[in-house]
């Protein structure tokens, strides 16, 4: 079921990637107030403090953005803070002249909604973020996850910070997955999965049919065309940043989906990562 929060009472759907706390937190790629693309990579070691809102425009975003800077006087240096919105980088960089704002690191998700569509926190109704925080450990494990329910009402600072005193006593949570959190560059040749492997692994993947032995297909169905498209936009964001394309036909209100990879003339990996992004954002 799709997660909901409220604008003045009236309520608006959260979309992207559904996440667990203590599993691997998704890559994302932002744009800096000089136009330069960031990702998780830009604050490796770091434990990060990830501080999302609307928009810098309003009381309650500009307030958001002014405590936790104040705050972070008193942070460890191991602890950087990250704050994202879809805000273009000129308005953020007007914001934080105007305010001095030093110790948050403002970066824009106005391009294609990487953050919003990879941590779910991208309302459908406004495109806009959500507001709250998350914090990732120095192993990018998702250790807190905070959504404010009402639009216009603060983030709880008091319950954010008490989180990341746990995550300070356990910085580095091990990662420990079956298959990686991405997807990894396919070369020519590369060999594809055992059938003993392929039939472990789809027992996993609810909805996925395996064809001819080498391909994954699944099906999704939708109330209209442009609910359809929209599923299709939320897909191609995360397939281009996987490096992973597969072969996706949409017709009026369905849309099919079939995984392969062509360099190894089968299944991969990578096929069955993506399949579990895929199905994370339909849940």
């Amino acid at each position: 079921m799709l997660e909901k929060v409220t604008f003045k009472g009236a309520p608006l759907t959260l979309v992207g990637r559904s996440l667990k706390e203590n599993t691997p937190a998704p890559d994302f790629i932002v744009v800096s107030q000089d136009l330069k693309e960031k990702s998780l990579a830009d604050f490796s070691a770091k434990i990060k403090i990830i501080t999302f809102f609307p928009s810098l425009d309003t009381p309650v975003c500009d307030l958001q953005v002014k405590e936790f800077n104040k705050k972070a006087s008193g942070i460890s240096p191991e602890v950087v803070i990250i704050g994202i919105s879809k805000d273009l980088p000129f308005a953020q960089q007007r914001f934080c002249e105007a305010f001095e704002i030093k110790n948050v690191s403002l970066l824009s998700d106005y391009k294609t909604s990487s953050f919003g569509i990879n941590y779910g926190l991208l309302i459908k109704e406004l495109n806009l973020l959500a507001r709250g925080a998350l914090i990732l450990d120095k192993n990018n494990i998702l250790r807190y996850r905070q959504v404010v329910g009402e639009l216009t009402a603060a983030p709880d600072y008091a319950a954010a910070l008490g989180a990341l005193e746990a995550v300070l006593e356990n910085p580095a949570l091990p990662i420990v997955n079956e298959l990686p959190n991405k997807c990894k560059p396919c070369t020519e040749g590369m060999p594809s999965l055992a059938q003993d492997k392929i039939k472990k692994l789809l027992a996993q993947y609810r909805g996925w049919e395996l064809v001819e032995d080498k391909k994954l297909v699944k099906e999704f169905k939708f109330k209209d065309f442009l609910e359809a498209k929209y599923f299709l936009d939320l897909v191609a964001v995360i397939c281009q940043e996987q490096g992973h394309h597969p072969h996706i036909s949409l017709g009026y209100a369905k849309l099919k989906i079939t995984l392969t990879t062509h360099a190894a003339g089968g299944l991969t990996d990578n096929d069955f990562i993506l399949a579990g992004m895929i199905d994370q954002l339909n849940n």
